[in-house]
């Protein structure tokens, strides 16, 4: 055990000293912050203001467009023809012609945007956005309907889902969370997985795991990687989630800095691509922010995130510790990396088998295809990280838990045996007819 402990340490120390490690954990929240601010800076450099010419001839629509920061409306009683001629010497970015008809219905196929160069979606957005508007106001007042009325008549329905004891259940937002669980041990075990089969590819060719195993077991050297690993990327994991915090709330609490309310909404919905091209959404959120806020925090309260967490820990854990024994042993079997190929593609589906079922698992939580994909050993991490949100019944994670302790000891014993003699064999190209010839020796 002590040599193990040895190898853990050796491994830990080796990779968090690395340059590489430490650029890589502080670069990457600092890159998702570049990203953040990037799109704020690249919205504020986009200033140049568009003109568009309105020509009205339903004469309903005047006044009824409004300017902003990034679009100016004005208004002409000019021909069409006449103003599309002079739009160049003018300036205008686009003319929208609106056609006089008898009846508005008519409006909906009959407005034409004449302009140089492809209008972006923030334009068409916010004049579909202002006609629909005036449209259906103008037919509420011909049909006699009282548009206050009606306002207070619309009803937002939710829906409380409790079971059968009245507690309450899964919420879109811990489902989003347990999806996001999911995702990253997929991602994880993708990349220390790698990580692990590099490292024992690398001492092989180098002829270091020669000395090495001279004083520790082949086996005893296998698990001290993978668990020395693993620590490596906790550690990193916790490092990025820390450090991301930190980058998030620095970068706004400088940009909203001496903002109002409606300010900051407008500052944040600025960087989240697509969230500008919705006026109609970005109305709605401007009115129920204060609603919105409340019920974030009764979501965020309903969380159990010690469950959360606890299961995020050991599927992550489990799901390594499975996935990097196989690893491992392919690492030890093949002389370069690009050996590793045909062996890689077997070990990989059951993990996109696991990713493309948590997706079906989100609208079926209670089907046959998420109980089977979350007790299977090579699925369980991902899919039951997903199913955990919606309630699952103790037996089926007590099953799925034991399971995947015991997947692990298979494939730490499986692996073992292709690591111990694939460690110190050279040259010699490794097909599966001789790993299994490997794993029926007898020692």
């Amino acid at each position: 055990m002590s040599k193990v402990l040895l190898v853990i340490q050796r491994e830990y120390l080796t990779r968090v000293r690395k340059k590489s490690f430490l650029v890589m954990t502080i670069l990457g929240p600092l890159l998702m912050g570049g990203l953040f601010v990037s799109m704020f800076l690249l919205d504020k450099v986009d200033t140049e203001k568009k003109t568009i010419v309105v020509v009205d001839n339903t004469h309903i629509f005047k006044g009824k467009f409004k300017s902003n920061d990034r679009i100016e409306f004005v208004y002409s009683d000019s021909p069409v023809d006449s103003l599309r001629s002079a739009s160049k010497a003018s300036g205008y970015f686009g003319i929208l012609m609106i056609p006089a008809t008898e009846n508005l219905s008519s409006l909906e196929k009959a407005v034409t945007f004449y302009s140089e160069s492809q209008p972006g979606m923030d334009v068409i957005s916010k004049i579909k956005y202002t006609l629909e508007k005036e449209i259906n106001n103008y037919k509420y007042v011909e049909a006699g309907i009282d548009q206050a009325k009606l306002e207070k008549i619309k009803t937002d329905v939710e829906i409380n889902t409790r079971d059968m004891e009245n507690k309450e259940t899964s919420t879109p937002l811990t489902a989003g969370l347990g999806f996001a669980g999911g995702l990253l041990i997929y991602l994880f075990i993708f990349i220390y997985g790698a990580m692990v089969m590099r490292g024992v590819l690398e001492e092989k060719t180098s002829r270091i795991v020669e000395v090495v195993i001279s004083s520790v077991r082949p086996f005893q050297l296998m698990m001290g990687k993978i668990i020395g690993v693993a620590l490596v990327g906790l550690t990193q994991f916790l490092l990025w989630v820390v450090l991301t915090m930190i980058v998030y709330a620095g970068i706004t609490n400088v940009m909203l800095a001496g903002k109002s309310d409606q300010e900051k909404i407008e500052t944040m919905m600025k960087v989240q691509p697509g969230m500008q091209q919705n006026p109609q959404m970005n109305e709605a959120m401007s009115e129920q922010t204060h609603e919105a806020g409340t019920k974030l925090r009764e979501m965020m309260g309903s969380i159990n995130f010690p469950l959360l967490i606890g299961m995020f820990i050991f599927y992550f854990l489990g799901g390594y510790l499975l996935y990097s024994a196989l690893f491992a042993a392919i690492g030890a079997a093949v002389d370069s990396e690009t050996d590793t190929q045909q062996f890689m593609f077997p070990v990989t589906i059951p993990l996109i088998l696991a990713y493309v079922a948590a997706i079906n698992v989100l609208n079926n939580p209670q089907g046959n295809i998420a109980f089977w994909f979350s007790i299977i050993p090579f699925t369980s991490p991902i899919v039951m990280m997903v199913r955990i949100p919606f309630g699952v019944p103790w037996e089926h994670v007590a099953l799925s838990m034991v399971l995947l302790i015991g997947g692990f000891l298979f494939t730490t014993w499986l692996a073992g045996k292709i690591y111990r003699t694939g460690i110190l064999m050279y040259g010699k190209k490794v097909s599966y007819k001789e790993m299994w010839k490997w794993l029926r020796y007898h020692n």
